[in-house]
């Protein structure tokens, strides 16, 4: 009897699928943590532009507030002084709700914001369908370990079929991370 100890051939391939997986479980995870990022860096931006929105808001309400509030105390007919500051404050007031040139007016923050929304959403679904792949390969990567210990075949094909589940989930996350909310 040689002193080397047999090395039983689906050992190999148990250790070659543990490979595959750990590869997988790798690429899921990178791919997880880079969705994550996106989705924390557009929910905040979305956020800035939301208080920006805001703070339009408000000024815009003031300046109106501010030039009613002039007209009526001069009881709707202002001096030319005061109607022209009125104009001003209006002319501010309307600026502020819509500015194309520098993508900076109400309207111009609020369609920013949701298309952040929409970004930040797209990611969250991507990071979870990356997340639901790492889950599934590492508990193939224990299966398969366990296959290696209890030489029972099963549980190799249970780590080759959760391995499947995990590449399908992260090609999900990848290419339509909403695809499985239709269903």
């Amino acid at each position: 009897m040689s002193g080397g100890a047999h090395v039983d051939p689906s050992n190999k391939k148990i250790a070659l699928l543990i490979s595959i997986l750990a590869l997988i479980l790798a690429i899921s995870e990178t791919l997880g943590n880079g969705a994550q990022t996106k989705a924390l860096a557009a929910n905040i931006e979305a956020s800035n532009l939301w208080n920006f929105f805001q703070a339009k808001t408000v000024r815009m309400t003031v300046l109106r507030a501010t030039a009613e509030a002039m007209e009526t105390e001069s009881a709707g007919k202002p001096s030319p002084q005061v109607a022209a500051q009125i104009e001003k404050w209006r002319k501010t007031a309307e600026r502020y709700d819509n500015e194309p040139d520098t993508n900076e007016g109400r309207k111009q923050l609020m369609a920013r914001a949701k298309s952040l929304e929409s970004s930040r959403d797209l990611a969250m679904s991507a990071y979870h369908q990356y997340e639901i792949a790492s889950a599934a390969v590492q508990i193939a990567i224990v299966l398969a370990s366990s296959a290696v210990i209890t030489g029972l075949s099963v549980l190799s094909f249970a780590a080759f079929g959760l391995g499947v589940v995990g590449v399908a989930f992260t090609l999900i996350g990848l290419f339509a991370p909403t695809a499985v909310h239709l269903f």
